[in-house]
């Protein structure tokens, strides 16, 4: 069972997931400790494995960092679900084997500390709070693949070993 962290605003930016002046590492644990906290600075704090985040508009808008993706990772964060993303970060988060849902109207079903179960495969989300289901356009099985194989990288690894 995943909570929600709703932010019911558009625009998050890269910098506002992970600031720039944490940019020198590359390390998840330590880009997770920092992640989202110019946003909200207890978010580190609030959230659990497996948590989602739910936004507005153009999630990961602004510089093409893949340190966003990390960051969210790293906190433990399973998704995140927002009404659309920008492309950069939607490709990084793929290519990090991250899974991403949009949801035209995410911050309308879903509110903050909202119980939810996902199932990626049919597409839906289950609102065990609220007691709805939600459904949304399950990612293409090829996106699947590289997101279940742990990102481009390792799915191109296997790939070329099988």
């Amino acid at each position: 069972m995943a909570k929600a962290h709703v932010y019911k605003r558009d625009h998050i930016n890269t910098d506002e997931i992970i600031p720039a002046r944490y940019l020198n590492t590359d390390d998840r644990a330590e880009l997770a400790k920092h992640c989202l906290e110019d946003l909200d600075p207890d978010f580190v704090n609030k959230a659990k494995p497996g948590d989602c985040i739910v936004a507005g508009e153009d999630f990961g808008c602004g510089s093409s960092r893949e340190h966003a993706v990390w960051a969210i990772r790293g906190a433990g964060v399973q998704t995140v679900i927002a009404k659309s993303f920008a492309r950069i970060f939607y490709r990084n988060a793929i290519n990090n084997g991250f899974y991403l849902i949009e949801l035209l109207d995410a911050p309308e079903k879903i509110n903050d500390g909202n119980e939810l179960q996902i199932d990626y495969k049919q597409g839906l989300i289950k609102n065990k709070t609220d007691g709805i289901d939600i459904n949304f356009n399950p990612l293409p099985d090829f996106a699947l693949e590289i997101i279940n194989a742990g990102g481009l990288l390792e799915h191109i690894r296997k790939l070329t070993t099988d």
